[in-house]
């Protein structure tokens, strides 16, 4: 399985002699290419020749026991055998996950929509806690998250915003994350102490770049209109919200969060590229497979993928059977206790495939 890798000396070298050509600066995106196949072929290597080392350390520890006649030296050389054996299969499998085909979007930043589902207020306010909890999340990754678009209600909660999300590879972590979040837990307003549930619907698309879509000019139509707050209340007095529509699908975007009309502008159109993009991708995604659920990833918003259940303190990912009872860290944006899980299920369910 890993003799294709015996010729990454060789590939390194090609590709560090391909950088250092003055004539690769000149194009910036090519330049960009050519270095992120460096680092990928960088770290494989490193993790091949690693592989190799711990392969002939393992070969000499066993010819090594075979030779020894010393029964205490013999249990030595025994226990590095198993050491390196199970140092071994945790190498084989990182390998593994490296021949896995590369999903182009997982370097993208990534546009969240959280919307308010069933459950009135209550959903709203979930919203603003989901989107709290990826802020915080994105904070301990260094990423940078900047509001595109938001709905508030009088409370404190949203019935829908929009953010974008930048950093590296944002779409990796976070693409399972789509689907219907559902909360169990008693409102602050219940006076009687009942749990209510309310859903909230997460969507994690990854950014489209000017390149990828072709829109003519005649395809669009931008609508403007006076930005409001919650309750109606006017933000400013002039017609800074803006409504961009792509007549062809009859797909919307709207934004009038900045006070200015460009910068709702320039937001509205990020927003509906991604959603454009994401539109085509799943278009060709269900032409490729009738039977969604057999896909790997499909990451489908229609599926109910997390409960959140306050009284017990108790996450459940219906997807992959977790229970974790560490909600309050959850919340707080410590997500890699899911998140990784997550990963890491959905490349064993990919390996499947290559066996």
């Amino acid at each position: 399985m890993f003799s294709r890798f015996e010729n990454l000396g060789e590939k390194l070298l090609e590709l560090e002699q391909k950088l250092a050509d003055p004539a690769q600066l000149a194009n910036q995106n090519d330049f960009r290419v050519l270095a992120k196949e460096h680092a990928h072929v960088t770290k494989l290597h490193e993790l091949y020749t690693l592989y190799k080392q711990v392969q002939q350390e393992l070969l000499d520890s066993k010819a090594l026991l075979k030779g020894e006649d010393d029964e205490e030296m013999q249990e030595l050389v025994k226990s590095e055998i198993t050491m390196l054996e199970d140092r071994l299969v945790e190498l084989e499998g990182d390998l593994q996950i490296m021949l896995l085909p590369k999903d182009p979007k997982d370097e993208k930043n990534i546009l969240l929509e959280i919307r308010a589902g069933t459950g009135g207020d209550e959903a709203a306010l979930f919203v603003s806690d989901l989107y709290r909890m990826y802020c915080r999340y994105a904070e301990s990754k260094s990423w940078r998250v900047e509001v595109m678009s938001s709905n508030p209600i009088g409370i404190g909660g949203f019935k829908e915003i929009i953010v974008l999300i930048k950093g590296d590879k944002v779409y990796s972590q976070l693409k399972y994350e789509s689907g219907v979040h559902r909360v169990q837990r008693v409102p602050a307003t219940e006076t009687q102490g009942r749990i209510h549930t309310s859903a909230v619907t997460v969507a994690v698309i990854p950014e489209a770049e000017d390149v990828e879509l072709n829109i003519a000019a005649n395809e669009l139509r931008f609508d403007v209109f006076r930005s409001s707050g919650p309750g109606g209340q006017s933000v400013n007095t002039t017609d800074s919200g803006v409504r961009v529509t792509h007549l062809p699908t009859g797909i919307i975007a709207t934004c009038q969060d900045e006070k200015s009309q460009h910068k709702n502008k320039a937001a509205a159109l990020k927003v509906l590229q991604a959603r454009l993009l994401d539109a085509m991708e799943r278009e060709q995604h269900d032409k490729i497979s009738a039977d969604r659920k057999s896909q790997i990833g499909s990451g489908d918003r229609s599926e109910r993928i997390r409960t959140y259940n306050f009284p017990q303190g108790r996450l459940t990912d219906h997807r992959i059977n977790l229970t974790i009872y560490k909600l309050d860290d959850i919340m707080i944006g410590k997500l890699d206790d899911v998140i990784m899980p997550l990963i890491g299920y959905y490349q064993a369910e990919a390996l499947k495939t290559l066996q």
